[in-house]
């Protein structure tokens, strides 16, 4: 197995994508660090990784530096190297008019979506250009958002169209130590997160409408290839989507 040996690390990975992802590189033979707040949430994922999966839980606010210095801290402490990251925590703000969004929920998605991501890729860089092989490969979760938003959705929106110019400068600060960047923008995944979609959620025009969704397990197969390519080959951007949402043309 090509994946033997190797090393991932899923930010977010208790609930929805991250812990889609997570199970998903456990099976292929990775061994995995499950990061996320809640340690109730990452030890019921450990315990549904298949059997003798190498797998370690670790508690992690992703917009705290000295948290995410510790994350990845024992990662290295307890396998040696990393060769996979996936920047997949994110959180959004109650959908509401732009200018009555308070700054403390700002302020929040900013510090777990775009800081959270920037904090996790600059200790992955550190591990990964001084590691024997050299190299690896970061995944950041942008979403569609990343390329058109939700009505009141402005503190998501900014940071998911933010996180595109992360991918875009670290694939390319990366080269010089054989760290590939690319970015997967999720369309209706069914996760908690979407769960709101299938009862109606609010369109462009003012209306509301429910929207199709897909298969969870759509992202992690494809987060799973991104992660297989050799570091000479890099998906510098995916789209994953439900085949019949609102995005495409005008809806």
């Amino acid at each position: 197995m090509a994946s033997a040996g190797k090393v991932a690390l899923v930010t977010g990975a208790g609930t929805g994508i991250g812990k889609a992802a997570a199970l998903a590189l456990l099976q292929e033979g990775y061994a995995v660090v499950l990061a996320g707040r809640r340690k109730d949430a990452l030890e019921t994922v450990a315990r549904e990784a298949k059997p003798g999966a190498s797998v370690l839980a670790v508690p992690t606010d992703v917009g705290d530096q000295a948290s995410v210095r510790a994350l990845f801290a024992r990662t290295k402490e307890t396998f040696g190297r990393l060769d996979v990251l996936f920047n997949n925590a994110g959180i959004g703000a109650p959908a509401g008019p732009l200018e009555d969004l308070p700054y403390e929920q700002w302020k929040a998605v900013v510090d777990t979506n775009l800081t959270g991501s920037f904090l996790c890729t600059q200790e992955a860089f550190k591990i990964m250009k001084s590691q024997d092989p050299r190299g690896g490969r970061i995944i950041n979760n942008g979403s569609i958002s990343a390329h058109a938003p939700r009505p009141g959705s402005v503190a998501y929106t900014s940071t998911k169209h933010a996180i595109t110019g992360l991918t875009k400068t670290t694939a390319l600060d990366g080269r010089k130590y054989d760290i590939a960047c690319g970015q997967i923008d999720v369309g209706n995944a069914a996760t908690p997160m979407t769960e709101r979609m299938t009862k109606g959620v609010p369109q462009p025009n003012g209306t509301t409408m429910a929207e199709p969704v897909m298969a969870v397990d759509n992202v992690a197969r494809a987060v799973v290839y991104m992660a297989s390519l050799p570091l000479d080959a890099n998906v510098l951007f995916m789209t994953v989507m439900a085949t019949k949402m609102p995005f495409v043309g005008r809806g």
